[in-house]
């Protein structure tokens, strides 16, 4: 199973930064998840918040949010991690499909990744500019995650009040990998792992790494 930091260590540093994926992997974690937004003249950024310091990310360009360039890019992300972790990229805006392909080919991340997203249209169009991105389909609610049968994903990714043993099962039957987010008790955890959730993602990335006998700095080698 993998384990993997939500918005890197989230419950121990400034989520979606350099420090908080170096402490997710510190701390023993196969890689990590973050968000990607785009800004007004094209640039991926890394935020949740549709806001960067009270400006809106859609309307605003690189430079008026980030003068100094401490605004993470997906860039500066794939070149730092791209040889030592799985990374999770959820696109949280339409218009990211073609910026996102060239960072990756540009940099390609050699332990493994997968590109998701809430947005049913962002995932079809990824697949129909690149067929070989692993794809995922995030789920808040249980009428998101019935979309996976019409979407092109090979990872279903579900809140875990949606997880089942059956419905695991069912995902499972017809191919899919499944991650859970975010599960920061360690009897959730556990259930979830017994149950064959095939990743886990959780704030709290040190009870998570304990949990499962994952010591600090061995997080495993991924595949795609």
């Amino acid at each position: 199973m993998l384990l993997l930091g939500h918005r890197g260590a989230f419950r121990y540093a400034a989520e979606n930064t350099l420090t908080a994926f170096d402490l997710a992997l510190a701390h023993g974690c196969d890689g990590f998840e973050f968000d990607v937004r785009r800004t007004a003249d094209g640039q991926a950024v890394i935020c949740h918040d549709e806001r960067y310091r009270d400006r809106k990310i859609a309307s605003s360009s690189y430079e008026s949010l980030s003068p100094t360039g401490e605004l993470l890019c997906l860039q500066h992300v794939l070149a730092r991690y791209a040889n030592r972790s799985f990374l999770y990229i959820e696109l949280k805006d339409n218009g990211l499909e073609g910026v996102v392909l060239d960072a990756l080919r540009d940099c390609p991340p050699e332990r493994g990744y997968v590109v998701a997203s809430f947005l049913p249209n962002v995932l079809e169009q990824l697949h129909a500019l690149n067929s070989k991105v692993p794809l995922g389909l995030i789920a808040r609610y249980s009428r998101q995650l019935e979309r996976w049968r019409q979407s092109p994903v090979q990872y279903v990714m579900p809140k875990y009040s949606l997880v089942s043993p059956q419905t695991l099962e069912l995902l499972h039957s017809a191919g899919k990998t499944v991650f859970v987010w975010t599960v920061n008790s360690q009897r959730q955890m556990r259930a979830l792992s017994a149950a064959g959730a095939d990743g886990m993602l959780s704030d709290d990335t040190d009870l998570l790494c304990r949990t499962f006998g994952r010591h600090a700095g061995q997080g495993g080698r991924i595949s795609s």
